[in-house]
């Protein structure tokens, strides 16, 4: 997993479908979904680390595009 679309596809595969116009609140949103698929046991430690590691650059990117 290396791009934010791969951590979209695999919230695809789980039937999560993320689009609310507003790209902060959705990479929210996908970090809050991945951490219940990872609490449940539905991924393991390795892909929510990397999951989490692109959103957080993603939203990192978007915070400095805003200032």
């Amino acid at each position: 997993m290396k791009t934010l679309y791969d951590v979209q596809q695999l919230l695809m595969r789980f039937g999560n479908y993320v689009y609310f116009g507003d790209r902060e609140l959705e990479l929210e949103f996908m970090a809050d979904e991945l951490k219940e698929m990872y609490t449940s046991g539905i991924i393991d430690r390795t892909e929510w680390s990397n999951a989490m590691t692109i959103l957080q650059m993603e939203l990192a990117k978007l915070n400095r595009k805003t200032m």
